[in-house]
């Protein structure tokens, strides 16, 4: 598959792993993949109960590894304050439903991902018409059945904040999916994008496999208002971010990162929208009733 936009090598954070299993990317912000995906942990090292925040819940079978890193990283039996999500897609709530559980702790979201946290409604179906790779033909085995976190979730609030993350804002970013969000902190312009736009070719088994670097539009597969995406895209990059990380691939830093992203906003339509696929003749808008299947 032809790179969307090629990424600087200087600009990819290589960061080792540490002892818990996570690449420090701030004093106060780790990350770790899961096979195909990245979760991150917010607070500073030793932070103790209650003291830290779990970005999205991984794939299914990595709860033993997120466990693992939060108690190396936070202290043993270390609970976070909460687990907060940029969407609901398989591969961000592999692990939810346990992980809340065993650490009693309220999941936040945007409102319209309710539906798919709360088991009342499924995504729409993935899109293997998209092209770019083997990932993509595989994508109508992923499930797409909604997680129920029940009496512990709660809805982000309008006002932008996120109540467990002080200095830190949430911002719709609509298209790979109704409700996603991404994380923004001003004060040293982090941004957490989830899968607004990714830095690794995600549909293809190579790039997942190598995690070659490149500034990408989101998961094509499951891309549902390339439309809303691409604004998405352009929104982020008016932000002018000195630290990326996305839902899939490795940090991106500096000049490069946000010289590729706002390639990627400009040329959204030309390299990161797939010349054919469902949703791109028939795109699911945000309010739209399909974008609620029965599950």
């Amino acid at each position: 598959m032809t790179q969307q936009i090629p990424i600087d090598p200087d600009s990819v954070d290589d960061a080792p792993a540490g002892p818990d299993g996570t690449h420090a990317l701030r004093s106060d912000l780790a990350y770790q993949r899961h096979a195909i995906v990245n979760v991150a942990y917010l607070g500073p090292p030793g932070a103790g109960d209650r003291g830290w925040v779990l970005v999205d819940a991984g794939i299914m079978g990595s709860r033993a590894a997120i466990e693992a890193a939060a108690a190396s990283r936070f202290g043993q039996g270390a609970r976070p304050a909460a687990i907060v999500l940029t969407h609901g897609h398989f591969d961000h709530v592999g692990v939810l439903e346990d992980l809340a559980e065993a650490w009693d702790a309220p999941v936040w979201a945007h409102p319209l991902e309710r539906p798919y946290l709360d088991g009342s409604a499924a995504y729409p179906p993935p899109d293997p018409g998209v092209g770019g790779g083997l990932v993509a033909r595989l994508s109508p085995l992923f499930p797409t059945k909604p997680v129920d976190v029940g009496t512990r979730l709660h809805l982000l609030p309008e006002d932008g904040s996120v109540p467990p993350l002080p200095g830190w804002r949430w911002l719709h970013t609509p298209g790979h999916s109704p409700g996603h969000v991404s994380l923004w902190r001003a004060a040293d312009r982090t941004l957490i994008a989830g899968d607004a736009f990714v830095a690794t070719a995600q549909e293809s088994v190579y790039a997942v496999a190598t995690q070659a670097p490149e500034m990408h539009g989101p998961p094509r597969y499951l891309t549902i208002d390339w439309d809303a995406a691409g604004r998405s895209v352009a929104a982020l990059a008016q932000l002018e971010p000195e630290l990326a990380l996305t839902g899939h691939g490795r940090p991106l830093r500096g000049p490069g990162l946000r010289r590729a992203l706002h390639d990627l906003g400009r040329d959204f339509a030309a390299v990161a929208v797939p010349e054919t696929g469902r949703y791109v003749e028939a795109p699911i808008r945000v309010g739209d009733p399909a974008a609620t299947q029965k599950p």
